[in-house]
């Protein structure tokens, strides 16, 4: 794409990157990262950006889109007023506006984000997903008979390891209620439990509306995990850079797997994608338990894109440099056919 877009950014207001980095530490640019890596980027490609920061009005995504007139908006938003759940409505306000954006459509948005109604839909497309319950607020916390321990206790719909830690895993009904507890206290939204998958976990990129590409199988890896703990992305595996050296994490691309194998995790990964109806670009989180089995754990669209992160780093390891990753996701942005683009 080597012309010239007038490309609207959308971002949560409190994540509005500054001009420049320069004399900043890594903890002071975590925030907005991702925000100004991709601000960057898409001027070093030559388009000109309008920075929009969002919090709980969507009228001035309408006033700069009048006064901007961008042939496509990039959006990096999480949430509206605050909630995670409401990210899709701000897709679904953009084709009400007959506005191109990049990413992930209303509706898949909606699907990928109930981490239960995503698992049944998988489940009835055959897809194996591990065994779960959902635990909603207020109510108290019975476990069906045929849900075995051990579990894994998360938010039904908050993403980015919110809540997560070495204790979301337990083996009782008592550790149960009360980890259920506190994501009900501490997060705020009902809970899901969900079989622990003990194996390796895997991420894969995938790019597409209609045509699919994925990215080569990242694995999540610790080099000095304490003796006892559980190789899983908790909170601070994910935020906290200081723990992350500490017990070695490091994602790379997945060695060791045979060629069936690999065939196998992608085509599961282009399934996934394709029952939830998901376009743009998402990641898949996967584990592989000993005994060769793949278990579907998480449809993530609209990763994190932050510059040497999983999913750009993958994108690079085929030989697709920063630049033309969002090249790419801008094309797919253009190209795909919401409801008002078929009048």
């Amino acid at each position: 794409m080597s012309t010239s877009l007038r490309v609207l950014l959308l971002m949560h207001e409190d994540l509005m990157p500054p001009e420049t980095i320069e004399g900043l530490s890594d903890k002071e640019i975590a925030p907005f990262k991702t925000e100004y890596d991709v601000w960057a980027g898409l001027v070093d490609l030559g388009h000109e950006v309008m920075k929009l920061g969002v919090y709980d009005d969507l009228g001035v995504i309408r006033q700069a889109i009048e006064s901007f007139k961008p042939h496509i908006t990039f959006n990096l938003l999480e949430e509206f007023h605050g909630e995670s759940v409401y990210r899709h409505a701000v897709v679904s306000y953009l084709e009400l506006l007959k506005q191109p954006y990049t990413g992930c459509n209303a509706r898949g948005l909606m699907l990928g984000h109930d981490k239960a109604l995503s698992k049944q839909i998988l489940a009835y497309h055959r897809i194996s997903v591990p065994q779960f319950a959902v635990f909603d607020l207020n109510k108290k916390v019975r476990r069906p008979r045929k849900l075995e321990f051990p579990l894994v206790v998360k938010s039904v719909s908050e993403e980015g390891s919110v809540g997560i830690s070495q204790k979301s895993i337990v083996y009782d009904d008592d550790h149960l209620v009360d980890r259920v507890e506190f994501i009900h206290r501490k997060v705020g939204t009902d809970a899901i439990a969900e079989r622990y998958i003990d194996g390796r976990e895997f991420y894969v990129g995938v790019m597409g509306n209609v045509r699919l590409q994925t990215l080569p199988i990242w694995e999540l890896t610790f080099t000095n995990l304490p003796e006892g703990a559980e190789p899983i992305a908790t909170s601070r595996v994910k935020w906290d850079y200081g723990y992350q050296k500490r017990v070695g994490v490091k994602t790379r691309q997945a060695g060791d797997l045979d060629e069936s194998q690999a065939h196998r995790i992608i085509k599961l990964c282009k399934r996934v994608y394709k029952a939830l109806g998901l376009t743009g670009y998402a990641r898949m989180d996967l584990r592989l338990n000993g005994e060769g089995q793949v278990y579907l754990i998480e449809a993530n669209p609209n990763p994190q894109l932050a510059y040497g992160e999983d999913f750009a780093e993958s994108a690079h390891a085929i030989g697709i440099d920063y630049g033309e990753l969002l090249t790419k996701i801008l094309a797919l942005g253009l190209s795909y056919r919401a409801a008002w683009a078929l009048e």
